[in-house]
């Protein structure tokens, strides 16, 4: 009995297929980053479905709190009155508005998720640029959405009041119309905001020089005026200048880490790390001696996660 259980123990074992070792510095196959993107991808999709859900049940709080604009104008002697336009416009609307409320809760999640699969890829000092990239770039996106809502919220009693002063005119503003403005307004100074961000981490890959920068701050501080005054529909300059002048503030702040930067990197002071010392996963040694790009049960080929 003993002798006939070995060959088929033997069997088995030649039929059951061979589990992968874990690369210690860790190498993936193409299809593994495939795999662990989808992973990740479905945990930034699951987690937005969650708090869509919550986001339908806050769409009482948010609705009062986007047509405030218009309640100050009927405060102002305005008469004015956000309209759905069809039967259907609810429904849409509270979709839209759930959507929109589960994409902010579920930031954390998005960010968690990119970093964590960029993360092993990356060498101590590109690590150190991420996480700056990340930390100065959320709150100053953040920054950003808030003074785009400030536009909006300023700026809606005062197109109002344009219209013709008669008792017998009505305004009846479509609700998805101004929904739109609202999020493209509100979108558009937070990226402008964290354009500085931008300029820096390319400085600091070696693509965009400082002095280079410099060299076109004029035209820099031009498109900042006109971004403003085109998304600023307030007639005052005050309102214009108020909202440039932040943003011509972060691109000089970003142009003088630029040149310090280039001065410390043409000084020698920055260590730089070779391409083969990687970042490692768990822990494990940094690097193999002699040539591994094949793993011992597979043939196929291992690409570093970068």
């Amino acid at each position: 009995m003993a002798s006939s259980s070995q060959p088929m123990d033997k069997a088995a074992k030649a039929g059951k297929p061979k589990r992968r070792k874990r690369d210690p510095e860790g190498r993936m196959a193409l299809g593994e980053h495939l795999t662990e993107l989808r992973n990740r991808l479905l945990w930034c999709a699951g987690t937005v479905l969650v708090t869509a859900v919550i986001g339908w049940f806050l769409y009482d709080w948010v609705f009062s709190f986007l047509a405030a604009p218009f309640r100050r104008a009927n405060d102002l002697g305005i008469d004015a009155q956000v309209n759905f336009g069809t039967a259907v416009n609810p429904f849409s609307i509270k979709l839209q508005i759930s959507a929109y409320i589960g994409l902010i809760l579920a930031a954390p999640m998005f960010l968690y998720q990119v970093w964590a699969f960029i993360m092993p890829g990356l060498h101590k000092n590109e690590r150190r640029y991420a996480l700056g990239f990340f930390g100065s770039a959320i709150p100053l996106f953040v920054i950003g959405c808030l003074l785009g809502y400030f536009v909006v919220d300023k700026a809606i009693p005062i197109l109002l009041s344009f219209a013709p002063k008669n008792s017998d005119v009505s305004q009846i503003i479509e609700f998805d119309v101004y929904l739109k403005l609202f999020v493209k307004t509100t979108l558009a100074f937070g990226i402008a905001f964290i354009m500085p961000v931008v300029l820096v981490l390319l400085n600091f890959l070696g693509i965009l020089p400082g002095k280079t920068m410099l060299k076109a701050w004029r035209w820099v501080t031009f498109l900042c005026f006109a971004f403003t005054a085109v998304m600023v529909p307030t007639p005052d300059p005050f309102t214009m200048t108020f909202m440039a002048l932040p943003m011509v503030g972060l691109y000089f702040a970003a142009v003088l880490i630029g040149i310090l930067h280039d001065r410390r990197k043409k000084g020698g002071d920055e260590d730089e790390l070779d391409d083969d010392v990687a970042s490692t996963i768990d822990d494990a040694p940094e690097a193999i001696d002699g040539p591994s790009s094949l793993d011992e049960d597979d043939d196929e080929p291992r690409s570093p996660r970068r």
